[in-house]
């Protein structure tokens, strides 16, 4: 984070007397990446983003965005592989568990932005957006140190083998004010906030579970379920840096 400010001083002093916001008879596009901040259960950055913008007129450009972390809240800090190796009394068996994660999601959205300044643009924004995630989870010789109870702690255990498989859906809409700050030419630097809703659907997870007494697996399903939030007086935004062209 340090020297990223330092670069981004750097930026400002170097090229700020030369900068002026291109019209878009001059550059449609641009291209940004964004650091996507999260302040709803802690200062943190999750995953980044990038988005592309294409100016209609001065005033309205259109949007497209995606990114890596699902909706964007911290679950995006989760790593996207885990392995762990667990070791029997005597040190000389162990079992693994595997577990792999993925997720993206898509907005699509619109701009409007006022007058501001020869190198300062701000501007209101509405987006709506979709996601998606997964985990696969498989446990080799592991399973629960107390068979049948799921709280109890994991460990080594000869013949079992689980492989356990869930994911989730998102929809989501935002409204939100930002700004472009030019500082060279046609490269600018932002920060926008954004009040969100997202509308979270979970999969069915699917376990299959294979014991020392049976060579044909046991499958258990849960049913998933729906769940909604709303960021209200929590800051959900991104800083910016992006090329116009």
């Amino acid at each position: 984070m340090k020297k990223l400010m330092i670069f981004v001083g750097a930026l400002t002093l170097t090229g700020s007397l030369f900068a002026q916001k291109p019209a878009s008879d001059d550059a449609r596009y641009s291209l940004e990446g964004l650091a996507n901040l999260n302040t709803t259960d802690g200062m943190s950055f999750a995953a980044p983003s990038i988005r592309l913008r294409y100016f209609a007129t001065d005033q309205i450009a259109g949007r497209l965005q995606f990114g890596f972390g699902g909706d964007g809240s911290s679950i995006s800090t989760i790593p996207s592989k885990e392995s762990y190796t667990y070791v029997n009394s005597a040190g000389d068996k162990e079992g693994t568990v595997d577990i792999a994660r993925s997720a993206f999601d898509v907005q699509l959205g619109a701009e409007y932005h006022l007058a501001g300044t020869s190198k300062m643009s701000p501007y209101f924004a509405g987006h709506i957006g979709f996601g998606r995630g997964s985990e696969d989870q498989t446990w080799t010789d592991v399973f629960y140190s107390v068979p049948g109870d799921p709280t109890s702690e994991l460990a080594y255990t000869e013949g079992f083998s689980v492989s356990a498989t869930g994911g989730y859906s998102t929809f989501s809409w935002g409204v939100g004010a930002g700004f472009d700050y030019y500082v060279a030419e046609n490269l600018y630097l932002g920060l926008e906030l954004n009040l969100t809703s997202t509308s979270v659907t979970n999969d069915d997870l699917v376990k299959d579970i294979t014991t020392p007494a049976s060579t044909t697996p046991t499958t258990i399903t849960t049913l998933g379920n729906k769940m909604s939030y709303t960021n209200i007086g929590a800051a959900h935004g991104s800083v910016r840096i992006g090329w116009r062209f």
